[in-house]
């Protein structure tokens, strides 16, 4: 157990160097039953510390074991938050001055920090954030292979499906879409690999630091980091002549218009949205007009009835019809 805990450990160092030596101590006592499903680690200022592994929450003592009463726990200072701020910045708030304003950083390896703090408003505009207090380290989880059960659903003639994929939070959509695209961009047994563009807004799916993908998406697909949907896509169209793009989550019209520009360009798209289900899809007024246009030829429905990532129905563009029998892992 202590072997695998350290390799587990030796792959997420970016996120361990941007703790203080205490934090990350506690990080590095962590049981490996929770360790090996560790997908955030929550830090509050003047709260527990705690993450977020297989579905439930944990309280950390101040030695990484976990406990369900929060008083047990180690609280987290002042302090504590200012280190990390100045860790994660490399000790020049300047030069994440920008991530900061859209509310995150990422770190090396594709590792992305959610903030929370006080907003500065200029203009109606939000201009930085200051007396951050609040951090959510996610971690990037690369599982190749995790798309095979859908690829055969959104490739026909070895051409790519526009899809949609919905899911509720924390079922795995960014893992999933990130395996689609590796393998459209490199190609496997019966199919040619594509051109891709991916229009990554959150930093999520290519994980960039410094402009480099952190986590691999393929050999024929470039990323626009940090960059608006909207924007990005039509940047894609006019510069790069990508076959497919891809992108994290839709939510707004101009989003809706520019996937119509990528398809009257004969682009291929593949995006995902926040949506327990068809029938909740259709509640939501951007959601519910794309539904409507039969922009996607698929949409898939991420559960998590036989565990995280479970794949709940595949329906092509009429919703009529769940083409699965079953729901499959």
């Amino acid at each position: 157990m202590e072997q695998k805990s350290t390799k587990i450990l030796d792959k997420i160092q970016p996120v361990l160097q941007s703790l203080p030596d205490n934090i990350r101590k506690t990080i590095c006592g962590i049981p490996f039953t929770i360790l090996k499903d560790l997908e955030e680690i929550r830090i509050r200022e003047n709260r527990p510390l705690m993450v977020y592994s297989h579905g439930k929450d944990y309280f950390l003592r101040e030695d990484g074991e976990p406990t369900v009463n929060p008083a047990n726990a180690y609280y987290v200072t002042s302090r504590d938050t200012q280190r990390i701020l100045q860790l994660m910045a490399d000790f020049s708030l300047y030069a994440i001055e920008e991530e900061i304003r859209n509310g995150y950083i990422t770190l090396k390896g594709g590792y992305r920090v959610g903030l929370a703090g006080k907003g500065v408003v200029d203009g109606g505009k939000l201009k930085t954030l200051k007396y951050i207090n609040s951090f959510n380290i996610r971690i990037t989880r690369e599982i190749p292979g995790v798309a095979d059960k859908v690829l055969p659903f959104i490739i026909k003639d070895g051409n790519v499906l526009h899809t949609l994929i919905l899911s509720p939070p924390q079922m795995g959509k960014t893992t999933l879409i990130r395996d689609i695209v590796r393998q459209i961009s490199d190609g496997f047994p019966g199919f040619n690999g594509k051109k891709v563009g991916i229009v990554d807004e959150r930093s999520e799916i290519a994980g960039c630091y410094q402009g480099i993908p952190q986590n691999y998406v393929g050999i024929r697909t470039d990323v626009l980091d940090a960059c608006p949907k909207a924007i990005g896509i039509i940047m894609l169209i006019r510069s790069m002549s990508p076959q497919v793009i891809a992108t994290d989550e839709i939510g707004r019209e101009e989003d809706v218009s520019a996937i119509e520009d990528a398809l009257n360009a004969g682009i291929k798209i593949i995006t995902t949205a926040h949506s327990n289900d068809i029938q909740d899809a259709k509640r939501r007024p951007i959601l519910s007009s794309i539904l409507d246009k039969n922009i996607f030829e698929r949409i898939l429905v991420l559960g998590n009835s036989l565990g995280t990532g479970t794949l709940e129905g595949v329906y092509d563009s009429k919703l009529k019809n769940n083409l699965l029998s079953k729901p499959i892992r």
